[in-house]
């Protein structure tokens, strides 16, 4: 990476990092991330969020490790519905395998070596019996013996090791008020913690870089909904889906967006946290993205996406005095507080008719949906108010427009008002659609 690129970057990343400082972000680890070599990284990256003013509650689980432990003394365990089993002999070694884990976690997050990430950082890392458990019981007529689910979490207690600037640790081990201890699954910790607190963000590590499709891409982005959706129609399997579920139960109680990424690749909760795109897969509570009436705020983040595309000729110049004047005619496409895409609507009440225009959408988010969704809207606006017919100038996008129902027309059906606005010289097509 170049100087310049490496400035352009860490500038770019400020309103991510204002953004997340004093708020809570719950991560969680599986066992198999603990294994993993990436993990001395994942603490470097978990290092400098607390350094950035993060609160940070972590999550963590030993399925691997307790199954270690267990094989290690000839035991065996049984499954049932993606649970382990967990018999009252099981549990001094699956506490032995957990409490080893989290000396490990408190040590590696305890390190201050000089010319090393966290030199200087003196991380503060606190737990206790923060989770309260209950049994699973019988299910199918399996008993479960010691493994439990959460019954209830701590957030006083949580809340003030953090306003204290502790990282707090959640192993995957609840203890219920008749002093007994529980085997927990690590994901449901992490989700209803996140709950609990009311977090915004729930970050989750997983093998792959995300949730995949059918075709083995990266899914980037899903509404609870259609996170739900998958579940239902069983496209996902196994520990992706448990780990979907997770993040779908934390945004439907309160959690704004759930991330689900790589612990193997190197920087990738940095990247998810402090890059518009992220590197995994973002589960979100359906508000993350909005189109919108445009607000006297949005008037900077509208003049950035037209303006290069008036140097390039393709859109009217417009100074900043005239969208001032004429904000309340604009809709945007609102992305993580930045405006991705916008239109403006003008209506000509006398004709019936309105006009499309300063229709744009930011380079890196064509070709996804979000100019049908603006259309969309100014479409409603223009019905709302008894408009039937929606008119469009364009140089470029005669057949984005076509597709859409839009066709040809001449000047002569424009409304008088506008015909007198037309450059002859800029020669735009004109395009009509009805919109009933």
């Amino acid at each position: 990476m170049s100087t310049s690129d490496w400035l352009h970057g860490f500038r770019h990343s400020s309103p991510y990092i204002n953004t997340h400082r004093g708020r809570t972000v719950v991560l969680t680890l599986g066992g198999e991330a603990l294994a993993h070599s990436n993990l001395m990284n994942i603490i470097h990256d978990i290092t400098l969020l607390s350094s950035l003013g993060v609160k940070l509650v972590l999550a963590f689980g030993a399925r691997p490790q307790i199954q270690a432990r267990l094989e290690s003394v000839g035991v065996t365990s049984d499954f049932h519905r993606g649970l382990r089993v967990t018999r009252e002999a099981d549990l001094p070694l699956v506490l032995e395998a957990v409490g080893a884990l989290r000396a490990m976690l408190e040590s590696r997050l305890s390190m201050g070596l000089v010319n090393s990430p966290m030199h200087g950082a003196r991380i503060r890392v606190c737990g206790g019996n923060l989770i309260t458990a209950k049994p699973v019981g019988v299910l199918d007529g399996v008993d479960f013996g010691y493994t439990g689910a959460v019954r209830r979490v701590d957030v006083a207690g949580i809340e003030r090791l953090l306003e204290q600037g502790n990282i707090v640790l959640l192993p995957s081990i609840g203890y219920s008020p008749t002093g007994d201890a529980f085997n927990l699954s690590y994901e449901d910790v992490g989700s209803q913690a996140a709950s609990a607190l009311q977090a915004e963000k729930l970050i989750i590590f997983k093998d792959h870089q995300g949730i995949l499709d059918e075709h083995g891409h990266l899914v980037r982005e899903l509404t609870v909904r259609e996170a739900c959706n998958r579940l239902v129609e069983g496209r996902l399997e196994g520990h992706d889906a448990a780990l979907l579920q997770a993040a779908c139960n934390a945004c439907t109680k309160g959690v704004r967006r759930a991330h689900i990424i790589s612990y193997v690749r190197d920087g990738a909760l940095l990247e998810e946290l402090f890059t518009r795109d992220g590197s995994g897969t973002m589960v979100n509570d359906d508000n993350y993205e909005q189109v919108r009436r445009a607000r006297s705020e949005d008037i900077g983040g509208i003049l950035g996406l037209i303006e290069p595309l008036e140097r390039q000729g393709i859109l009217v110049r417009r100074p900043r005095e005239l969208i001032e004047t004429e904000i309340d005619r604009f809709v945007v496409d609102e992305r993580d507080g930045t405006v991705v895409g916008c239109a403006a609507f003008h209506p000509y009440l006398n004709d019936g008719i309105a006009e499309l225009a300063c229709f744009a959408v930011n380079t890196t988010y064509r070709r996804s949906g979000r100019g049908d969704q603006i259309l969309r809207m100014i479409e409603k606006m223009a019905l709302d108010q008894g408009i039937e017919r929606l008119f469009v100038l364009t140089t470029q996008t005669e057949h984005w427009f076509r597709e859409r129902g839009f066709e040809p027309a001449t000047l002569a059906e424009l409304p008088e008002e506008r015909r007198a606005g037309y450059n002859a010289q800029r020669n735009s097509k004109i395009f009509v659609k009805r919109l009933v």
